[in-house]
């Protein structure tokens, strides 16, 4: 019989008020050491920074149980690890899984990172101020999330066999779930909300392999779930793919929908992504990256989506967000460079090496459709003449959108069974293509 090591007599209070962290963290270090177990709450609120939850340990945040993500940045460790694609030392998550091997997070409760005070650090309560302002009148919109650190709501880091399941997880400082260099992880019944704040991705899975997501929903300002795999010359360095991935039986709400990238210089392989039901996301499948990423992406499939109201079907946009993408110190910089930016700003050398490759995708059984109050978009597709997307097959879709959109550097795209309907009139503009056959 397993074990069970409550963390409220360890000294954790329920009362949302009191910092308990070194309470649970001793919780869970006396369960490693006896060789496992589980750590439980009484019901009630927990205010908690950065707890590090070990081998063989399974932590159930049951029914009634919340924890509270403490407004303090000292309250989160920083150690070196990879954000947005590179690696440097940056804070850790409410709960952090780092190096550790057969761990399960799950019970029916609620991770709340109370993140409302991280997203007025980066952008004001006005969302026109704080160090985004700052930085942008200073040319460095690239700089400014790596600044502005902010925890995570849940970080799995070189870890393997972890599960997380049955929690609500919500408002978040930075991404909610973040999996690196990881594998054998599963997620599923999972209900993500409320991330009204910048960058508060819902599932991010980032140069692992063998995850599984599912039955999960997610609503929040950024991509919904996103796979990826290092950015630019730190990420080519790395070198390591994100692979074998499964994503099935998730519902998207507000958000910017299924996305691979923008971070993809470790390349990305043998992923299958379908039963996705969308309602109000911005994107539907989406694909991003630069022309200093790099990176193959292959063999991937989509299958079975609902989409309603979602404003852009197709968005593939490989030369994205310029002034994110593409950092380089302001002329006549006179100021410091910390260790994060040498980082960022690492050449890719040649640059043809920093042209991402995408290729051999499968979209099948899609349906989309467009109400009076949505104005929606069937393709924006934009690559490179060195490397156009290519060996597309799209089969069994059924869309009904504002307007057509374009294609651009494209080649080897099949069609069958499609049926495109749009309300304007227009009609699907090609550029610099080949072998498109509708």
């Amino acid at each position: 019989m397993q074990t069970i090591f409550k963390a409220n007599e360890y000294g954790a209070v329920p009362d949302g008020k009191t910092l308990c962290t070194s309470a649970i963290q001793s919780a869970v270090d006396d369960a490693a050491a006896h060789g496992g177990g589980r750590v439980v709450f009484e019901k009630g609120g927990y205010l908690t920074g950065t707890v590090f939850v070990k081998s063989n340990v399974e932590f159930e945040i049951g029914e009634g149980v919340t924890l509270l993500g403490a407004q303090d940045g000292s309250a989160y460790p920083e150690l070196r690890n990879r954000v947005a694609g590179v690696e440097m030392t940056w804070p850790l998550g409410i709960l952090t899984v780092f190096s550790q091997e057969n761990v399960r997070i799950f019970g029916g409760g609620t991770i709340n990172g109370q993140g409302e005070y991280w997203w007025e650090k980066y952008w004001g309560k006005d969302r026109r101020g704080g160090l985004r302002k700052i930085y942008d009148a200073k040319s460095l919109r690239w700089a400014a999330d790596y600044d502005c650190k902010r925890p995570r709501n849940i970080v799995v880091f070189n870890s393997a066999h972890v599960t997380i399941e049955n929690l609500r997880i919500k408002r978040s400082g930075f991404w909610n779930i973040h999996i690196c260099y990881s594998d054998q992880i599963q997620i599923r019944n999972l209900d993500i909300s409320e991330n009204y704040g910048p960058s508060t991705d819902g599932i991010d899975l980032d140069s692992s392999s063998n995850v599984k997501v599912e039955s999960c929903r997610i609503a929040c300002s950024d991509d919904n779930i996103c796979i990826k795999s290092g950015r630019d010359g730190d990420g080519l360095r790395v070198g390591r793919p994100c692979e074998n991935i499964e994503v099935c039986r998730c519902e998207t709400g507000t958000g910017d929908g299924i996305t691979l990238g923008s971070e993809t210089s470790g390349g990305m392989r043998n992923i299958k992504i379908s039963d996705i039901r969308m309602n109000g996301t911005n994107n539907g499948i989406r694909m991003k990256s630069a022309r200093i990423r790099g990176g193959l992406v292959q063999n991937i499939c989509f299958s079975h989506f609902e989409m309603k109201d979602v404003a852009n079907i197709f968005n593939f946009e490989l030369d994205w967000y310029p002034a994110y993408s593409y950092c380089c110190l302001p002329e006549g910089w006179s100021g410091e460079i910390p260790n994060r930016w040498k980082s960022l700003l690492i050449p890719v050398d040649p640059p043809e090496r920093g042209i991402p490759e995408f290729r051999d995708i499968s979209i099948s059984d899609i349906h989309a459709e467009t109400s009076k109050a949505c104005t929606s978009q069937l393709f924006s597709v934009n690559a490179y003449p060195q490397k156009p997307i290519r060996n597309v097959s799209f089969q069994n879709i059924a869309a009904e959108t504002t307007t057509a959109g374009t294609i651009r550097y494209a080649k080897d795209w099949f069609f069958k069974n499609t049926d495109f309907h749009f309300s304007d009139g227009s009609k699907i503009k090609i550029e610099n293509c080949s072998n498109l056959n509708f």
